[in-house]
C-alpha cells in the first residue's frame, strides 16, 4: 500500500470531497490545488493485466510523505481546531514521517488524534473487520519510532483500520 492508496481510502472513509481534501492539506501547511488532489487520487490505466499476483497501484501523481503528513496534520486541525501556545501563537504541526515504512504508524496515530479515538475504539474498528489485535500490540504500533517496544504497523492492519472507519462513518 502506498501513500496514494492511504489517502484515497481515508478520503473515502471520511466521505471528503476533493475541495475539502485540498483545504485540509492547506491547513497542514502545504498549498495544493483541487486539480493536484485529483491527480493524487486517479489511478493510471494499463496496469490491471500484469501477470504478477499483486501489483502496486500507480497514480497520475505520487503522494509524497510530506503531502500525506500535511493532510493528516490538517485533518487534526480540521476536526479539533488549531492548537495554540500559552502566548496565543499557533503550534506548528509536527512532521514525523521520515521513511515509507513508518507511514502506517503515523496514519494510525494522527487519525486517532483527529477523530478523538481511544485505543478501545481502534480495537473495536479492527474487530469489526475481522482482525484481532491485542492492546499491547496496538500500544507498540502507536509508540514513537526508536522506542524499545516500537512495532512497525503492517499494511494489513492499516488497510483494515481504514476499511473499518469506512464501515463506521459511511453507514
Amino acid at each position: 500500500m502506498n501513500n496514494n492508496d492511504r489517502l484515497v481510502r481515508l478520503r473515502y472513509a471520511l466521505d471528503l470531497k476533493d475541495e475539502e481534501v485540498a483545504e485540509i492539506v492547506g491547513l497542514g501547511g502545504m498549498d495544493i490545488t483541487v486539480e493536484e488532489v485529483q491527480a493524487l487520487l486517479i489511478k493510471q490505466k494499463g496496469h490491471e493485466d500484469d501477470e504478477e499476483e499483486y501489483v502496486e497501484n500507480v497514480y497520475m501523481e505520487e503522494c509524497h510523505n510530506h503531502t500525506l503528513e500535511s493532510f493528516l496534520n490538517g485533518l487534526i486541525i480540521h476536526k479539533r481546531g488549531r492548537q495554540t501556545t500559552k502566548s496565543g501563537e499557533p503550534v506548528k504541526p509536527t512532521f514525523s514521517l521520515k521513511h515509507d515504512k513508518d507511514a502506517n504508524n503515523v496514519l494510525l496515530k494522527k487519525v486517532k488524534i483527529a477523530l478523538k479515538l481511544t485505543s478501545e475504539d481502534i480495537l473495536d474498528i479492527l474487530d469489526d473487520t475481522g482482525v484481532y489485535l491485542s492492546n499491547s500490540e496496538l500500544s507498540a504500533v502507536l509508540r514513537k519510532e526508536g522506542h524499545r517496544n516500537y512495532k512497525e504497523c503492517g499494511d494489513r492492519y492499516a488497510r483494515n483500520f481504514l476499511k473499518g472507519l469506512a464501515m463506521e462513518y459511511r453507514s
